[in-house]
């Protein structure tokens, strides 16, 4: 029987929104930065901590695939696409990625 791979990349960033003076233009950004993503990478996002504070943001991301350069690659991507936005500034940026 042969056996297929799943791979599955995940991650998260974290972002500054210097010019944010209250949650709801927070919530504006995040929420464009998470649709345009999707839309581009056919990515699972959302946004996961930092949900009160308004100058501060973090999104999760979940690619799946069957080919890990692939998934490696499509997570690159979808980095350079969020900074090239310039909505807000990403700080830190963390990722892993499983074979199952």
């Amino acid at each position: 029987m042969n056996k297929r791979l799943m791979v599955i990349g995940f991650g998260t960033l974290t972002f500054r929104l210097h010019e944010c003076q209250g949650l709801k233009e927070k919530r504006k950004i995040i929420k464009s930065i998470i649709a345009r993503s999707r839309n581009s990478f056919n990515a699972a996002i959302a946004e996961v901590d930092f949900n009160d504070m308004h100058q501060r943001a973090k999104i999760g991301f979940a690619l799946v695939g069957n080919d890990r350069r692939t998934i490696n690659s499509q997570m690159d991507k979808l980095y350079d696409f969020i900074c090239r936005l310039e909505l807000a500034e990403v700080t830190d940026m963390e990722t892993e990625i499983h074979n199952i």
